[in-house]
């Protein structure tokens, strides 16, 4: 028989102006910076780091691709802007989707459906 883990609970307190802290561990372990994402639904909040999608994750990858193709000189800079400025909306959609799959309304899809294999 497998024991079911408790989610880690701490009561904090709500200001006047809507305002409560982290407790100190739980923003070092979870990785906050700056900017947190807000969710609420089925009668909960629920608070997680921000992360910065800039598109650069994906810069090497882009390069490779285009080199491979063989894009050189002023060719291989006007390909790579195109496609960089794809992978934001690119990955927003994939989050819109598994938000989508999250609340039961969407189709499942593995990392190879979306990226195909390495093989």
């Amino acid at each position: 028989m497998s024991v079911i883990a408790m989610p880690e609970q701490k009561r904090v307190t709500i200001t006047s102006k809507r305002q409560f802290t982290i407790p100190q561990r739980f923003f070092s372990e979870l990785g906050f910076e700056r900017e947190a994402i807000c969710t609420m639904g089925e009668g909960m909040l629920i608070i997680q780091p921000a992360t910065h999608v800039s598109g650069g994750e994906f810069a090497e990858q882009i390069l490779a691709d285009l080199l491979a193709e063989g894009y050189a000189g002023d060719e291989l800079l006007a390909e790579f802007k195109l496609r960089q400025s794809k992978v934001r909306p690119a990955v927003e959609e994939l989050l819109e989707q598994a938000k989508e799959v999250a609340n039961g309304r969407g189709e499942y899809s593995t990392y190879d459906d979306i990226f195909g294999s390495e093989d």
